[in-house]
Parts: structure tokens; sequence; C-alpha cells
């Protein structure tokens, strides 16, 4: 006899349908898996058969045929036991096939035939409910991420004893326990009047916050380049639901979800010596890398100039399209990367104030051309941070974080209305037409703009990107149009080399 049932293989953060197809017929006692499984898919058929008898089946002395279609995509991981064993029971007649329509099943078994939970459920949530399923059934601890998904009905089971007494309608199971949300309040983060001095810089990370825009912090060690950018999380506003879900997926694909609707944007922090898979993505089995888990956040890069080139040159073309493209063989997967880049370096190898400093040309030019030209053209801020006087470190408490997160959440108000009924979020994700639309300058800015072109030479891209930032501060101000003196500011932001001097 022959029983098939729908689950779904993860595919970069996205999943794809698989049919698992079981055929039993009179024969020698053997189970054998095909459709390129990998070897946690061909171990599955020990898990199964010791999964169907302790839970009080019969596993068939026949010979068992299982396929995993499409047979060219590779299948990996232990996530097809379920459908596995469901689909052996129905062949088997154990269980009516007729139970299996509409319905798609996504798990782990363990010998003892519980269920255990699985990485990427709101992927497999996702593409349950594109493919037009009715149902999907996952191990209890899943249900409730997977139900953040709408538009599908989410049963969890804790066995696959259960499973089959709900497919068979002896057994209704509770509805999917929702977490407790945890509400993370703003003081979670560091706050920003705990920073003395550095207005420029704060001033900076304010813009970069309003547009989400690319900045780059250069100073001396204690200037406070790491203390403003683990500050900068609380001055965001909160995600959209859409882009929580967006987070929360990215997330359980990746195994670091705990199950709730993400409340927060990510702030991802890699050490320097990460490798160039470990930050875009990739491996022999793809997987999303930190500028991936940081989407819809911060990916904050400390001590910039020590990252691997290679590392630092991977990230180029995901800073531009927002996305990273990994192909592995014939298969391409895309992970999305939609977020800040937030980074701080010295300005020479010794990293002393000017007056103690020991380099020579050769050796600030060999720690220059660790940052190539083409990413520093995708940075729209920099700014320089000097040692803050004393008198400055004095003086009274600074501007909180909650302060400046009001004209954060103004700004962004602003922007998200101008891009009503399309996929942008921040001025900084503005293509070069939206660009266009929206950054329409005055006869003088057009003219300071061509002049800072003539003394410093801006490429397309920078220009472009001195616009998007020129728009930004022009939103912080609440000016509808953008005029000479945002102009100006966003082009003192741009930076000439050697690393800290700007145009």
């Amino acid at each position: 006899m022959l029983a098939s049932i729908a689950t779904f293989a993860l595919e970069g953060v996205d999943s794809r349908e698989v049919t698992v197809e079981v055929d039993v017929r009179p024969g020698l006692p053997v189970f054998t898996v095909v459709g390129l499984p990998d070897a946690a898919v061909r171990e599955a058929r020990e898990r199964v058969r010791a999964a169907v008898l302790n839970s009080g089946f019969e596993f068939p002395l026949q010979r068992l045929t299982a396929n995993l279609a499409p047979a060219h995509v590779r299948k990996a991981g232990p996530s097809f036991d379920l459908a596995l064993a469901v689909a052996l029971l129905a062949a088997s007649r154990q269980l009516p096939p007729e139970r299996l329509e509409s319905c798609a099943v996504c798990g782990e078994l363990s010998l003892g035939g519980e269920l255990r939970p699985v990485h990427g459920a709101v992927a497999v949530a996702v593409g349950a409910r594109a493919a037009g399923y009715a149902r999907l059934i996952v191990p209890y601890e899943n249900a409730a991420e997977a139900a953040l998904v709408d538009g599908i009905e989410v049963l969890g089971a804790p066995s696959l004893q259960r499973l089959v007494d709900l497919l068979a309608g002896r057994w209704t199971p509770p509805a999917p326990a929702a977490r407790s949300q945890r509400e993370r309040s703003r003081e979670i983060w560091p706050d920003l009047d705990e920073v003395h001095g550095q207005s420029d810089a704060r001033r900076a990370l304010e813009i970069a916050a309003a547009g989400g825009h690319n900045l780059l912090m250069i100073g001396p060690p204690g200037a406070g380049k790491t203390m403003l950018a683990r500050r900068l999380p609380g001055i965001l506003p909160p995600p959209s639901f859409e882009e929580a879900l967006e987070i929360t997926r990215v997330h359980s694909v990746a195994g670091i979800s705990d199950g709730t609707l993400a409340q927060e944007r990510p702030f991802r922090a890699p050490h320097h010596t990460i490798s160039p898979s470990g930050l875009v993505g990739g491996g022999s089995t793809p997987r999303p890398g930190e500028i991936t888990l940081a989407h819809r956040g911060v990916l904050f890069l400390d001590e910039l100039a020590e990252f691997s080139r290679p590392a630092l040159e991977a990230l180029r073309q995901p800073l531009e399209e927002g996305v990273v493209k990994v192909t592995r063989g014939q298969r391409s997967l895309v992970f999305p990367a939609a977020t800040m880049l937030i980074a701080a370096c010295n300005s020479c190898p010794c990293a002393r104030p000017p007056s103690d400093c020991t380099c020579d040309g050769r050796d600030r030019l060999r720690y220059h051309r660790r940052l190539s030209g083409p990413l520093v053209d995708r940075i729209d801020l920099v700014c320089q941070l000097d040692a803050s006087p004393q008198l400055e470190v004095a003086r009274g408490r600074p501007e909180s974080s909650a302060a400046v997160r009001e004209r954060v959440l103004a700004a962004r108000e602003l922007q998200l209305a101008r891009f009503a009924g399309t996929a942008i979020h921040a001025n900084a994700e503005m293509d070069a037409r939206l660009t266009d639309k929206h950054v329409r300058l005055p006869a003088d800015a057009m003219r300071r703009l061509l002049s800072g072109n003539a003394n410093s030479p801006l490429s397309a891209r920078s220009h472009d990107r001195v616009l998007r930032l020129a728009r930004t501060i022009a939103d912080l101000g609440g000016r509808s149009k953008v005029g000479l003196s945002d102009i100006d500011e966003a082009l003192g932001y741009k930076l000439t080399f050697p690393l800290g001097v700007a145009a």
C-alpha cells in the first residue's frame, strides 16, 4: 500500500514543500529511504522503527520504501522523522489515509515516540500556508512559535501516539500555550546620558537611528565608540509586526528563538576573528551569518580594521542590496540582510593620541588599506571622536536615550508615511528612483553638493547616499524639503582617506 504526507525542508530562511511517500509491499524486511537524504535523514529509519514500536503500533516486517520528493533536492536534518512515521502508519493501514488530506507535519522523533522540537517552525508555517494546507502539526514545543503565522491552523502534539489520536479524531489538543512575552523595558539598554561629551558622535548616532544609515566611528581607545554603539538599540523604534515576524523567522531557523514574537531589534557584535562565512553566511550546508541574524537590527563591528580583508569585502554586496546570495553546487539561497552597520576603529595602528603616535607613513598606509574604498563608500556617516577633556566629562548629565528616541520616532513616522504602500521602511533603503522622487534640492543646495563633489570627488553611489542622509537630517528637523544646511551637514560626514579626515 502507498501513502503520502507533506512536510517542509528549510532552504535558507524559507521552507520548501517535500512530499514523503511510503510504500509497503510483501518481501524481505528492509527499510529504504531515497530522495537525496543526508546522514541524519538516513538514520531516521532507526528512530522511526523504535518510535513506532514504543508507541504501541506495529512496524511492518515487509519491504518498505520511502521517497522524499522532489528527489533532486537534498534533504537534511531530523525534521522528516514525523512525516516518515505518519506516512508509514497510513500505508500499513494503522491510520486512515484520508485523515492526512490538507494536513502537513514536521518534527523529530525520540526512540520512545515523543516529539522533539525542530528549528524553523515559523518558516515551516509560512511555507505550509503558502502551499494551501489547512493544518500544520508540529511538536508541542514548536506550536506557539508556529502559531505566530496567521492563516493556518497550528496544532501541537507531545508524542506520536497523541498525533495518531488527533488524526483519528480521538483527541483534541489544547491551544498552543502562548509563552509569556518578555516585557523588555528600554531600561535594559545602557542609556545615552552615561556618555559625556562627544556631541558630534551623539548627533551622528541619532541620524543613523532616524534613517537606518550605516555609521563608522574613528577615534582613540577610551573615546566612547563602543559605549555609543551599545546604546543605539535604546533609541531605535520598536519593530512593526511584519518586521518582528521577519526577525523571529530568521532566529527560528538559526535555533536562537525563544518561541515568542521578537519585541526588540537584534544587536549582533561578532568578534573580529570571525570568518567570511560566519559573517555573511554559507558553509557546506548554508547557514545564516551574523549580518542575517542582525536583520532589521544592528550589526556592530568593533575594531573594524582588525577584521580579515575577505570578511569585510564579503559585506559589500549585502550592504548594497540588503540580501546575501549564497551558491553551493546547484543550490542558490538568499538570506535577508537589511541591517544597520555600526563600526568602530582606531585612526592608526598604535591607537595613541596624535602627540604620542609612533606610526610612520607606511604603518598608516598599511592600516588604512585594510578598509577598501568600495566598502567605505557604502558607509553613510563617518565621525571622528577625540578623547573627551575633563571639563566635558565633569559637566551636567547629558541628554537621555528617551529624549533622543522621541525625535527618532517622529522622523521614522514621517518616513513610514512617505513610503506607505511600499516595502521601504527608512530613508537608507531608498533606491535611485525613490531618491530622485523624494529629495528635490533647491538651487543653492544643488550648487553646494556639486561644489563638494568637485573638491572631494564623490562616486555616484556616494552622491545618492548624501541625498538620503540629507533627507533624514531634514526629517529630524521636521522639514518637508531638504535645504542647504541639510546638504552641508550630510557632506560633513563623508570620509576621504586617510582615516578620520572628513570631506
